[in-house]
């Protein structure tokens, strides 16, 4: 009996306990509030675009100058840079929702969709006296229906904003003087140029049609330290939403200031992020019987090696590459000289890459082939 007792007492007890979680378990799906997926801030509205002011985009939050981005900004870096005059760059990606960029090969820019923003900024962290740091321009490339726009973005003393170019100063371009401290620890002051439209469209573009440069798989087929950690870039991408697939094997290129990568590699890398944006079909110097593109200069002969020179400079130049002796190869010639009307690249730089050109005589050294 006793027994009896101790089993209904401890069925009533189960049954209750049983009530009870249900009552709460209804209660919470009654009271249950979604959170509300985030939403980032970014407005880009082709209709209206260029906005006048670099903060009306509202690509970065906090302090617009520390360029931490917002929501789905995503940071990019190529594993080869371009030089402009040691300026330093930050890059972004920005794309609207529910469109994704496609890859076409490992050389060519990924496919982007309409509405993409490519964001790059050119700063120094060694502005003297003292070593600060100093954002110069931000440059936005914004793909249309038509195609790719250039915007350009001014910094004020005060750091605190950035304005559209229009007018003249996006007609002809203008100039900042700048002194900086270079990697050596040399102080040294340059004219920084900040390019007209049409000095944009001379590097960018392919058959006269306005095209981005940087973001292109064999580029960004790296690891970059997002705030969450490291990763590909690639496949930032993907994740994100913003790249359709990437192929398993992409022929890549190397950062060229990485002496434990082969010299080879270096150089075309260096030469491709410099030079092959106009040394190529269609590009700005297709001319010339060069071809830079990492892609293409597994061939020595589009390295210019024993290929004659097709304008003469100097009777010592005859060769565009002179094995085992760059005083004599026009290439090093070009890419030392600050003489505008010589130079190379012809754009974007008024001063001499000393880490570049070291590069370069490195690898002519190296070279053993025998011209006729």
């Amino acid at each position: 009996m006793v027994n009896l007792m101790k089993h209904n007492y401890f069925l009533k007890k189960s049954l209750l306990l049983l009530l009870f979680f249900t009552i709460l378990s209804c209660g919470s799906d009654n009271d249950y509030v979604p959170v509300p997926e985030p939403v980032s801030p970014v407005t880009v509205d082709l209709a209206a675009v260029p906005y006048a002011k670099l903060s009306d985009y509202k690509f970065f939050e906090g302090d617009m100058k520390e360029h931490i981005p917002s929501l789905n900004v995503i940071p990019y870096e190529p594993a080869s840079q371009l030089f402009t005059d040691y300026a330093k760059k930050k890059r972004f990606i920005w794309m609207p929702e529910n469109v994704k960029a496609t890859y076409t090969a490992d050389g060519k820019i990924l496919n982007f969709p309409v509405g993409t923003v490519l964001i790059k900024t050119f700063y120094y962290s060694t502005i003297q006296p003292g070593n600060t740091t100093k954002m110069i321009e931000t440059r936005l490339m914004i793909r249309k229906a038509d195609g790719w726009k250039f915007y350009e973005y001014v910094w004020n003393d005060e750091q605190t904003e950035a304005n559209l170019i229009v007018n003249d100063d996006f007609i002809n371009g203008s100039t900042k003087t700048i002194t900086f401290k270079k990697p050596n620890d040399e102080v040294i002051t340059a004219e920084y140029r900040i390019p007209s439209e049409s000095e944009c469209l001379a590097c960018h573009k392919i058959n006269e049609i306005a095209t981005p440069i940087g973001v292109k798989p064999q580029n960004l087929n790296i690891n970059y330290a997002y705030r969450e950690g490291n990763k590909n870039q690639l496949q930032k991408l993907l994740e994100q939403g913003y790249l359709e697939s990437y192929p398993s094997t992409i022929a890549t290129t190397v950062n060229y200031n990485d002496t434990s990568q082969s010299l080879d590699l270096r150089m075309r890398s260096y030469l491709d992020a410099n030079c092959a944006h106009c040394h190529q079909d269609q590009g700005r110097c297709d001319y010339r019987a060069i071809r830079f593109a990492f892609s293409e200069t597994s061939n020595p002969t589009n390295l210019g090696i024993c290929i004659d020179a097709d304008e003469i400079v100097s009777p010592t130049l005859q060769k565009i590459v002179l094995p085992s002796n760059f005083s004599k190869s026009i290439l090093h010639y070009r890419l030392r000289t600050n003489d505008e009307s010589e130079r190379m690249p012809l754009l974007g730089r008024t001063i001499t890459h000393d880490e570049g050109i070291a590069l370069v005589e490195q690898w002519i050294s190296s070279l053993t082939q025998t011209c006729n």
